[in-house]
């Protein structure tokens, strides 16, 4: 690994950092001035840079500066001792990785300097061109029918209606259908039928002729004339006046159509995409949509499915809306590391994909570093995590494990289980406590046959490869325990990977996550 370089005035700072950095087994280089720092990086680069703000000579700004462009992907720190709105600002303008007032925590400090390690060590993003990016993005099977059903369209000019939840992406659909329809070299016209004020909402369909109304000083083409030969996607149908759908169904049922104060008819040559978020279904049961225009429209019905029946897109929608983010606001793309990527593909959206869109906004202006970690995302996102892991607590009842409730009950286990006292590996009590004294927490608590015997057989499993030195115990082992419970579960369920969670108690996103991470062999389990 290439040092750490820390540029700073005081002795006692560089001494201090390089002492703390030493610890962590990372090679590190102090520097007094910037001129020593810009001399020394025409034949070497650090891994990590972390320069104070104000230096005799040039300052910390000044170095970021020229760091920037002999090494634009060198992560900067910026220390300071003067904590003000303008070193901040001008630090992160001029591109710095993070900013680090004076006087600071030493741990904090390096606990910095290693996530910029991290960063600086992550493979280097390459941005896929625009004519690469694909129109809609989708892997869930419930978006592969979407897809599949744009295609069966793709030649026809028959009325769609999609349903979905606000914020699904209705009006990408939309477009999609058009621009694979016959009519994709013609117009696309969307109007939201709910954003606009229902006394102007005629006019703004059909159109008006002069002097038809107060204001109306000239003649005006509504939203058909627009579309002539191309497609009107009307959205939010379902909150359409009453008087308007009958105006909608005439045109669907003949063709033709009249400006407000118009007495010609004309004819329109549209086709009609429709969306709402609303069940028309029980809209058409109260009276409040027509049952006529309603069959109209429901020629094809296309159902586009909630985030949250879809959170395998999750991830690959964040990092192009990451992208698109960075690319609109001129700063390098933010990327996700596995624990924020795992928050965010669990995180229910209730905004769907749009929110999605947000977060990732939100993430490209206010995270601090390129690798964005869980504690960096947005506080609903974090507070989704803790209320999940409070209600996980509060559903499990603060009771003890099922491990602990084991130890506590080894006398009521199946004459099967060997206790641990007396194993025959000669492990004692002592070295393998068990507490006899019952619990009320558990009157009929379910027993595992065995159970005692392969704890015994963990801990002497542990107890070998701690003393043998293998590194990472923990989750060599845990790796092999969950490989163990998914490849039970699916054999338990012919293969089933829903059922399988299920019975571990797990989401389906998880346990196909943890197929891939643990390389689990999927395909002789029946």
């Amino acid at each position: 690994m290439r040092p750490i370089w820390v540029v700073d005035d005081d002795h006692s700072i560089r001494w201090v950092l390089q002492k703390a950095i030493s610890r962590e087994g990372i090679p590190c280089e102090i520097f007094s001035s910037a001129a020593e720092v810009l001399e020394r990086l025409e034949t070497e680069v650090p891994q990590v840079l972390v320069s104070d703000i104000r230096m005799p000579g040039q300052s910390g700004l000044t170095l970021l500066s020229k760091v920037r462009e002999l090494q634009p992907d060198l992560p900067v720190i910026i220390m300071t001792a003067y904590s003000d709105l303008d070193s901040a600002v001008s630090a992160f303008q001029g591109g710095a990785f993070e900013y680090l007032p004076k006087p600071f925590d030493i741990e904090k400090a390096v606990e910095l300097i290693l996530r910029a390690v991290r960063e600086s060590q992550t493979e280097e993003f390459v941005e896929e061109a625009d004519s690469s990016a694909p129109e809609i993005l989708g892997q869930a099977p419930a978006m592969q029918e979407v897809f599949r059903a744009i295609g069966r369209l793709s030649q026809s000019n028959v009325t769609v209606l999609i349903t979905g939840e606000s914020g699904a992406g209705k009006e990408l659909v939309a477009r999609a259908l058009h621009r694979h329809s016959p009519r994709a070299s013609k117009p696309f016209i969307a109007l939201n039928t709910a954003a606009i004020p229902k006394d102007l909402l005629e006019s703004e369909l059909f159109g008006h002729e002069r002097g038809s109304f107060t204001g109306a000083q000239a003649q005006r083409q509504g939203r058909f004339e627009q579309a002539e030969g191309g497609t009107l996607f009307l959205d939010e149908i379902g909150d359409m006046p009453a008087e308007l759908q009958t105006r909608l169904l005439r045109v669907l049922s003949d063709g033709h159509f009249y400006r407000v104060g118009g007495q010609q008819p004309i004819k329109a040559n549209v086709r009609v995409i429709a969306a709402t978020h609303q069940n028309l279904d029980e809209r058409v049961k109260l009276g409040m949509f027509r049952e006529d225009l309603y069959h109209r429209l429901n020629v094809i019905r296309l159902r586009l499915p909630p985030l949250r029946e879809r959170q395998e897109d999750i991830p690959i929608l964040a990092k192009h809306f990451l992208n698109v983010s960075a690319r609109e606001l001129g700063t390098e793309t933010k990327r996700l590391s596995d624990s924020a990527i795992r928050i965010i593909s669990e995180f229910p959206f209730p905004g769907n994909v749009r929110q999605l869109e947000n977060v990732c906004r939100w993430i490209t202006v206010m995270a601090p570093a390129q690798l964005v970690e869980a504690r960096d995302l947005p506080p609903e996102l974090k507070a989704f995590q803790s209320g999940g892991a409070n209600a996980q607590e509060k559903m499990a009842g603060n009771s003890p494990s099922p491990n602990l409730w084991l130890a506590e009950n080894s006398s009521v286990l199946p004459a099967t289980a060997t206790p641990a006292s007396q194993s025959s590996s000669g492990m004692s009590a002592g070295k393998y406590p068990v507490n006899t004294a019952s619990t009320d927490a558990f009157s009929n608590p379910p027993v595992l046959a065995g159970s005692a015997g392969w704890l015994e057989l963990l801990f002497i499993e542990a107890e070998k490869a701690l003393e043998s030195g293998q590194p990472d115990v923990m989750d060599a082992l845990t790796a092999q325990f969950e490989t163990t419970m998914i490849q039970a579960a699916l054999k338990a369920t012919h293969g089933k990977r829903i059922e399988a969670a299920q019975r571990l108690g797990i989401g389906r996103n998880t346990i196909t996550r943890k197929i891939q991470d643990l390389n689990i062999d999927v395909k002789d389990i029946d």
